[in-house]
């Protein structure tokens, strides 16, 4: 068995990948394993691939795995967790790099904690400028419980960092059908699996270190393109709220769920600009259905206690869904 199997997606990167695959042969151990899925990718992305898993063979193990048709990030993350065979795991995106050694330190961190999973910091690239990101947890090297990193309800905590490629985790969540992702989100797929991960995992830990690069502003990225796909969000959003209100402990977790779900509607309604008018008009009308759907209690508790910029914006719409009933 491997000791690690990195998962690394890759769609349509072709002016990126070199890097990424750069970094990953300073990173190359003979008992690590790297997964590398090509999303059906029509770039020359392929090719780059093919001649990557021939020449780090010689210092890794390679699996090279050709999707036949394209399904989007979680379902190439999905395609590389059925087919790694590592004691721990870990993911990076086909845009992104790591640092000289980052694996190797991610492996001794975990084995030295013992715990589940561990996340871990990450930098920003943007062009050339560079920013640290840190998650928001205070201890550092110390395990934690994951279910009381999602809380308090009014606060940045660790399921508002998403980032599945910040960390790495024992094959035990992977048994236990906790590191899939939600087959065929193309956006906010990172939501749902991070909420699954803190309610059902029993320990976690914040390793102090800084080896990863998380490329932003690529053209490519659905971050960076309004169309429909990006209303993806609202599915998973939908699935973090209806699996938490399942939990039983649902009466402290809910309102963060809800919370979460809010601002971020609120951060779209307010950057409409950047969706085609189609997309846009189905945004707000997707938006004040997922208003609806929500429980309605703690709705109003957020709206109460979120800020007047943001609960403006969904009061507004939540008017206009009341006054439309109320004409029916």
């Amino acid at each position: 068995m491997p000791k690690l199997s990195v998962i690394v997606p890759f769609y349509n990167v072709r002016q990126y990948a070199p890097d990424t695959l750069m970094s990953l042969r300073t990173n190359a151990r003979p008992d690590f394993e790297f997964v590398l899925v090509d999303d059906h990718s029509t770039d020359g992305t392929p090719a780059l691939l093919e001649r990557a898993a021939e020449e780090l063979a010689d210092v890794v193990r390679v699996r090279y795995i050709r999707r036949e048709r394209n399904g989007g990030l979680a379902t190439a993350r999905n395609t590389g967790l059925d087919a790694a065979r590592g004691e721990y795991l870990t993911f990076l995106d086909g845009d992104d790099w790591l640092a000289p050694g980052h694996l190797s330190e991610l492996v001794a961190a975990i084995e030295e904690l013992g715990c589940d999973f561990v996340r871990t910091d990450h930098v920003q690239a943007t062009a050339r400028a560079r920013s640290v990101h840190r998650i928001p947890v205070g201890m550092r090297n110390e395990v934690l419980n994951p279910r009381e990193a999602i809380l308090p309800a009014d606060r940045t905590t660790s399921v508002d960092y998403a980032y599945a490629w910040a960390g790495v985790y024992h094959r035990r969540l992977l048994e236990r059908g906790l590191l899939h992702f939600t087959d065929g989100l193309r956006t906010a797929e990172d939501r749902p699996w991070i909420w699954k991960l803190h309610r059902e995992a029993e320990s976690f830990a914040v390793a102090g270190l800084l080896g990863v690069f998380y490329r932003r502003g690529v053209a490519s990225s659905l971050t960076q393109i309004g169309d429909v796909r990006q209303l993806d969000f609202i599915r998973a959003f939908d699935q973090v709220v209806e699996e938490t209100a399942a939990d039983p402990d649902a009466g402290r977790l809910l309102p963060k769920a809800v919370r979460t779900y809010c601002a971020v509607i609120a951060h779209h309604l307010s950057d409409t600009d950047k969706f085609e008018p189609a997309v846009a008009r189905q945004l707000r009308a997707m938006s004040a259905a997922a208003i609806r759907r929500m429980p309605q209690d703690a709705l109003g508790d957020v709206l109460e206690t979120m800020d007047m910029r943001r609960s403006s914006k969904l009061r507004r719409l939540r008017r206009r869904i009341t006054t439309a009933k109320a004409a029916g």
